[in-house]
Parts: structure tokens; C-alpha cells; sequence
């Protein structure tokens, strides 16, 4: 496969995810900033700072309130990761690879890019931000069902499935690092009801509310959670969950290919890390020190993807 369709696909379910996700975050915030009251534009700050757009935020506006921030990451043109500037993107992206794609994959693009510019096409009331959250979400995952039902097993549907992992642990882990790091006010919070809020609101935000009381049970612990998203394999959004997913997919792309290249190493070298883990000594080493090593480690697997598969060469 030349590296230019390569590049396309991973990028193009990179986009996807990421429209996704964005709206998943907003849907967190708006229901932690509820519990908040007054005090909620510290919430709408680390939305910003979780989905890395906070200094372009902050160019154009002066506070961080919820309204200008959800419009900010929703429908901002001039926000390069907003939802409406990633789904045109991953558009453009999936015209670019259109022949690598089954007509049921590109229909569910085109449209899903149709509804979210009908949808987004002015400031979204309050009153209405769960129902077009829910709306993006139900589209990503058609998108998801097209590609699964329809694409062949091949290296087209790897580089897609390793864009789409890619992303999401990225996403999981900083869902995970404002909570712990950003969110909670003070140490006098942990335990608290309000504390307790936070993290199921953090559950439901990578739709893992349900799975997680059918393991665990109906009590919401700090550190059942962080072990649920963390390392639970069983878990599609987990961090261990994508990293194996991403080692599977990158191990077949060397079998088809024949040639074992660093990414191939360096995602295993990820999930060996994953698999010696456990959550003691996630907490001992620091949650917010683990993800962050993890972020990086993450961000140098993609690098090293693009590179090794010469995307733009």
C-alpha cells in the first residue's frame, strides 16, 4: 500500500475518534460543571487543558465559561480539533482513500459529516447539548459498524483500526489525568460525594458506567476506576485494552508485509508494560506521572507509525 493511502486511512479514523471524543469530554464537563454551580468555569479550564486547545482558547476569549468553551470545541472553524473542523477533515480524508473503501464506509462518512454540519450550525442552548452529544456519539459508532461489517481484514483495515486506537487511548488517558490532576479542588475533596460524582461522571464518559458496576459492583471507588480504565483488557476504551488492540493490529501488518520495523517493537514494548502493571503501582509511581509517561509513549508510537510506514513520503 503506498504510505500517501496509508496516511489517509490512519488519519482519517484518527479524525473520527476524535469527533467522538470531543463530544464525550464536552458531555463530561457539562455534567461535572452541574455539579459546580458557581464555581463551574474550573471545570470548562480543564476540558480545555484535557483536549490540548486551551492557548487557542484563550486568544480568542476571556473567560472560560461553559457556552463559548462548548461552542469553542463543537463548531469553532478556527479550532483545528473542533468537531465540525475534524469531521470535514476525516471527510477530505476518506475522499482521499475513497477507492480503499467499501461504498457502506464512505456513505457513513458522507453522511455522518451532513449531520454534524446540520446539527452545528449555530451555538448549541444548553437545553439541547445532550441530545446533539448523543447525536455525534450515534454517528461515530455507524461509521465504526460500516467498517466492521463491511471491510475486508486486511492492511487497509488495520491502519484504520490503529488510527482509531491511537486516539483513544490518548483521549482515555487525559479523561483520566484532568480528573486526578485538574478537576478535584483540593485534597480535603477525595472520598467525598462530590469526589464520588466526578468519577462516575468520568465512567460514563467512555460509556464504561455499566460495565464497570457489573464488575465492581454498585460502589464508585477512585481506585476500582482508575484499574477499570486503566488495565481491564476487557474494557474498549481501557488504556490496556487499546495498546493491545494496536499491538494485534501493527503485528499483522508486519506478518502480511514481512518486515518487523521500531513501531512494531515499540508497541510491544507498551503492552509489556501494561501487562506488569498494576494499580498499587500506578498509585505509588503517581497516577498522573503513569499517564503522562503513557501519553508520551503514545504520541512516539504514532510518530514512529507515520515514519516507519512513510506516510508523507
Amino acid at each position: 500500500m503506498l504510505g500517501k493511502t496509508a496516511g489517509g486511512l490512519f488519519w482519517m479514523f484518527r479524525y473520527l475518534e476524535r469527533a467522538e471524543n470531543t463530544a464525550r469530554l464536552v458531555d463530561a464537563g457539562h455534567r461535572i460543571a452541574l455539579t459546580r454551580g458557581a464555581s463551574s468555569s474550573n471545570e470548562w479550564t480543564s476540558v480545555l487543558a484535557t483536549s490540548g486547545v486551551r492557548a487557542g482558547f484563550d486568544a480568542k476569549y476571556d473567560a472560560h465559561n461553559g457556552p463559548d468553551v462548548v461552542d469553542f470545541l463543537l463548531r469553532d472553524r478556527d479550532n483545528p480539533s473542533s468537531v465540525l473542523s475534524v469531521i470535514s477533515t476525516a471527510r477530505d480524508n476518506a475522499r482521499l482513500v475513497r477507492t480503499a473503501l467499501t461504498r457502506e464506509v464512505w456513505e457513513a462518512v458522507n453522511e455522518c459529516f451532513l449531520v454534524f454540519k446540520e446539527v452545528l450550525a449555530r451555538r448549541i442552548p444548553d437545553r439541547d447539548l445532550p441530545n446533539v452529544l448523543g447525536t455525534i456519539r450515534q454517528r461515530s459508532a455507524l461509521v465504526r459498524g460500516a467498517l466492521h461489517g463491511t471491510m475486508l481484514r486486511n492492511d487497509i483495515y488495520d491502519f484504520a483500526r490503529i488510527g482509531t486506537f491511537i486516539e483513544r487511548a490518548d483521549n482515555t488517558a487525559r479523561i483520566l489525568d484532568v480528573k486526578y490532576y485538574v478537576l478535584l479542588p483540593s485534597a480535603h475533596f477525595v472520598g467525598s460525594s462530590l469526589d464520588n460524582v466526578q468519577w462516575e461522571t468520568i465512567l460514563r464518559s467512555v460509556s464504561a458506567e455499566s460495565a464497570y458496576r457489573h464488575t465492581y459492583g454498585p460502589d464508585i471507588g477512585p481506585s476500582e476506576i482508575a484499574e477499570f480504565l486503566i488495565l481491564d483488557g476487557r474494557l474498549p476504551r481501557s488504556l490496556k485494552f487499546c495498546a493491545s488492540k494496536m499491538n494485534d493490529n501493527l503485528g499483522y501488518l508486519k506478518e502480511q508485509y514481512g518486515t518487523n520495523l521500531p513501531c512494531h517493537d515499540t508497541a510491544e514494548a507498551m503492552c509489556t508494560r501494561m501487562r506488569a502493571s498494576s494499580i498499587d503501582m500506578v498509585f505509588e509511581g503517581g497516577l498522573h506521572e503513569f499517564i503522562q509517561d503513557f501519553l508520551r509513549f503514545n504520541a512516539m508510537l504514532g510518530q514512529q507509525i507515520e515514519q516507519d510506514y512513510r506516510f508523507y513520503g
